[in-house]
């Protein structure tokens, strides 16, 4: 028996000094015990901070003399152990002595149902009336049925009595709170790393900022494993221990020497120890399938990591219920079937072994890193990991393969969802690939498919994926076995991918190589003899810049872009692009149509799809006005009929610039606004950047188009352009490409900037330009331009027939109209909206449900529910139907 020297606090542990964070935890806990409920219960694995958590709440607690506090140690008691051997135990943390002939129980009973003696003034206490006594079972995992027993026996019986266990796993009481421990936030982590380092006599300087938040990060934020790291700097540097780290075969963790001698659970005294001890509870399904979750890519709290992850949410982390059973379970499964996997993970979350991410729709089940390097040990001791590995693979080879052949068409915002989801299941399945050679085109052909498919533009960095792409083709190359034209057509993707990211040379010379590969006779593009640069179709080098950055490319005697000589549609789609993004010629249209017929020709809807908007988008910057109005219209009754929504927004921005070019600049507004209504809620940073900025040109067109010079619509246009073109330039900076290198854009940005700073003067554009550098996303960059509704003749009514018409045209259902809506009250009531309200709101006024919402946001129907009602009330409105942005028109 353990007793402590005040009787508010029996058995209280040592060790609670140098608490850091859970103060919401701390918080709520406190107050529900000191309240009215009976059991609360702190879940999470091992090594997140329960006892200690539940050592701060007692500390808190003990601090009111009307509450009395009882420690009991559970971990030492043996698995089997009974209820009666519980009922002990916890006696004898609270019993000081027992000479009666009472049983056990009744001793405890009556020992916890005695008032409070108290030198405390505190009325309560001088009257003897305990408000309630509070027993602290620490360590309940191992016994959860004995301990069960026990607790809805003492809960029973002493109304008084309030019960605070520590566990891997909930009781499983009918009236039981549940507290689940969530890791430290990142700055918390280091702050203990810190603190932990000067104990070990080996403080870490500002200069190891970096190294020891990756440190925390790939101990995803534990405090016991940030302990025991912060030890490992009595032998290794903070370099070193972070080289332990990683995921890979390489990964040390497990075998860190224990951190601690004394004054620590044997069950905590090294990581290997702290997940074993709730592996080797399980049944012997759960620890065959949490050994095979070792295959799946590694998972990561995204709320709570702050910037160390891109773009990642709750819905986009770990694998779906679907994916595991079909990896895991089967005939061949050695036992698993697939209808238990689902039960199966339920009680692995329940142990705290596998973590769970909920969406609106979706749960998503994942390994934490440390958890994973314990689990892929288990898989490769029972010898089932190249299976496993090959059955991961060749899963999500069939996903990317149906997202990339199967997008243009209703199903893509259902199969871009989903293969954004699982990003970071087809990377491992990518580098998985890779590492061995006879499978290496496998991963090449799934890196491509993802390009392809604009994953990319949606997910991760057009950087990773094409490093990732460059990396396949070297081992595909590499092995041996890559056909010549996959190898061309992905040295053709990898231009593309230049040319997005603003790397005009880079692009022309892979589609030289890439041109000298594919023609029969092997002609050589190179320099010319007398230094100048020759390019790809006539003469159209305009600056001692566009010379430079096009090297080794064909001469105009030798390849006329007019003329098909046979190269494959990849090639003809970056010869295309290369036209129109870095020489603005017209002629890209005829290269790019031609990529069109030959990517049907080859059975890739989605290449034709691709090559077709660009057509559509060159055609719009550089054609005739007969040319860019019967193309772009031709690729939006194309799209519009595939049903391919991201490919109808791209449309409507070709349609905007050709329709404004050569036709009414409101009706080109309604169309760039429409497009944008759908481009921002699905993430396509680079597609949304460019909408904003044709939105600015179609501005200036209208001003330009005005009676006067002073007509006072000029102004708002001119701040807006102002607000947009400072925001875009922010945003492109961060997404790392410059307007300059795409040069239809750059023309158009100049243009747009020239006619605001005319109407306002060079000084305010600058000052206005710098306000919308500050807005942080395109959304909100958006919603901040003014309300567009009066597009009218002064004195008339608004002129937006032809624009509903055009803008109806592209909709798959027919659109409402009304009258415009008031713009200054409106955009007022926009601007109180949260952020997160405000991309609600735009994801309903696309037409989005709130299921669709929950799911691509990561949250619960039932918040979004919230958000909705929250939307209309702030908006004065009464239906979904009436929400829209102040940019959209009706």
């Amino acid at each position: 028996m353990s007793v402590g020297p005040d009787p508010f606090g029996v058995g209280m542990p040592m060790g609670a000094d140098g608490f850091i964070g859970r103060d919401s935890e701390l918080d709520r806990v406190t107050t529900l015990l000191a309240g009215s409920a009976r059991l609360v219960t702190l879940v999470g694995p091992g090594g997140i901070g329960k006892t200690r958590l539940a050592m701060a709440i007692a500390a808190r607690l003990r601090a009111d003399p009307r509450l009395r506090v009882y420690w009991v140690h559970l971990a030492r008691l043996p698995r089997d152990a009974s209820a009666a051997v519980v009922m002990d135990k916890i006696a004898g943390a609270v019993l000081e002595g027992d000479f009666s002939g009472r049983t056990g129980r009744q001793a405890l009973i009556d020992a916890l149902e005695r008032p409070v003696c108290s030198v405390d003034m505190d009325e309560a206490a001088r009257t003897g009336a305990a408000r309630r006594t509070v027993v602290v079972l620490d360590n309940c995992e191992h016994l959860l049925a004995a301990v069960g027993l026990v607790i809805a026996d003492l809960l029973a019986a002493i109304p008084g009595v309030a019960v605070l266990a520590t566990s891997r796993t909930a009781i499983g009481w009918a009236e039981e709170h549940i507290a689940v421990v969530p890791p430290l936030a990142r700055d918390q982590a280091m702050a203990l790393f810190r603190q932990r380092a000067e104990l070990s006599g080996r403080p870490v300087g500002e200069g190891d900022t970096a190294v020891v938040r990756q440190i925390c990060w790939h101990l995803h934020y534990f405090p016991l494993y940030i302990r025991l790291a912060a030890a490992r700097l009595r032998y290794q540097s903070p370099a070193m221990v972070l080289r332990d780290l990683g995921g890979a075969e390489t990964d040390r963790r497990l075998r860190w020497s224990p951190g601690f001698r004394v004054g620590v659970d044997e069950r905590h005294r090294d990581i290997g120890a702290v997940i074993g001890w709730s592996y080797e509870l399980c049944e012997p399904k759960e620890r065959l399938l949490f050994a095979r979750l070792a295959v799946f890519a590694t998972g990561y709290d995204a709320d709570r990591d702050g910037g160390d992850r891109d773009g990642g949410s709750a819905s986009e982390t770990g694998a779906d219920i679907e994916a595991i059973e079909s990896v895991c379970a089967g005939a061949d499964s050695g036992g698993l079937a697939r209808y238990e996997v689902a039960g199966l993970l339920e009680q692995l979350v329940d142990r705290s072994l596998v973590s769970i991410h909920l969406g609106g729709e979706t749960a998503r089940f994942s390994l934490l890193e440390s958890f994973q390097v314990f689990a892929r040990e288990r898989l490769i001791e029972s010898g089932e990991w190249l299976e496993l590995t090959a059955r991961h693979r060749d899963y999500y080879r069939d996903q990317v393969l149906a997202v990339s052949t199967g997008w243009v068409s209703p199903r893509e915002q259902e199969l871009l969802v989903r293969t954004r989801a699982a990003w970071d299941n087809i990377l491992c399945a990518v580098e998985g690939s890779l590492a061995d050679p006879a499978r290496a085109v496998v991963g090449l052909e799934m890196a491509v498919g993802l390009a392809t498919s604009r994953i990319p533009f949606l997910r991760g960095s057009l950087r990773e994926s094409r490093s990732l792409i460059e990396r396949a083709l070297a081992a595909a190359c590499a092995s041996g076995h890559c056909p010549p034209e996959l190898e061309v057509s992905t040295r053709a993707l990898i231009g593309w991918l230049s040319l997005c990211q603003g790397l005009p040379g880079e692009a022309e010379q892979i589609l030289a190589e890439c041109v000298a590969a594919s023609l029969a006779d092997g002609i050589r593009l190179d320099v010319l003899d007398d230094g100048a640069t020759a390019e790809i179709g006539s003469d159209r080098m305009d600056s001692t810049a566009d010379r430079d950055s096009a090297t080794a490319v064909t001469g105009a005697d030798r390849l006329d872009p007019a003329v098909d000589h046979g190269l494959p549609a990849a090639v003809e789609y970056l010869w295309g692009g290369t036209l129109w993004l870095v020489h603005a010629d017209p002629v890209a249209a005829v290269v790019l149509s031609r990529a069109v017929d030959k990517f049907e020709a080859a059975g890739d809807p989605g290449g034709a799809a691709m090559s077709g908007l660009f057509e559509a988008l060159s055609a719009a910057f550089h054609g005739t006005a007969e040319q860019a109005l019967a193309v772009t219209g031709a690729q939006s009754e194309r799209m519009v009929a595939a049903g391919a929504q991201w490919a109808i927004t791209w449309v409507r921005f070709a349609r905007a610039i050709a329709v404004c070019a050569h036709g009414d600049p409101k009706a080109a507004l309604a169309l760039c606004d429409a497009g944008l209504t759908w481009q921002i809620p699905m993430r396509d940073h680079w597609g949304g950047v460019w909408g904003l900025q044709v939105r600015a040109w179609i501005l200036s067109r209208l001003i330009t188009a005005l009676p006067t010079a002073t007509d006072a619509r000029a102004v708002p246009w001119a701040l807006d352009i102002a607000r947009l073109l400072g925001g875009t330039a922010e945003l492109r900076r961060r997404l790392g490409f410059e307007v300059a290198s795409l040069r239809p854009f750059a023309e158009i940005t100049a243009e747009a900037v020239a006619v605001a700073t005319k109407v306002l003067g060079d000084r305010a554009f600058r000052t206005v330009a710098s306000e919308g550098a500050a807005i942080p996303d395109a959304g909100r960059l958006l919603a901040a331009c003014s309300d567009t509704d009066h597009l009218a003749e002064p004195g008339g009514m608004p002129a937006l027939e032809s624009a509903h018409r055009l803008t109806n045209s592209l909709e798959s259902t027919p659109a409402t109209t009304s009258e415009p809506n008031p713009a200054p009250e409106h955009a007022r009531a926009w601007s109180a909206l949260t952020g997160a309200e405000q991309q609600v709101a735009m994801l309903v006024a696309a037409g989005f449900t709130n299921a669709a919402i929950a799911a691509r946001r990561g949250t619960s129907v039932r918040t979004v529910d919230s958000q909705v009602a929250s939307i209309l009330a702030k908006l004065m409105i009464n239906s979904r139907r009436d929400i829209r942005p102040p940019f959209q028109r009706r």
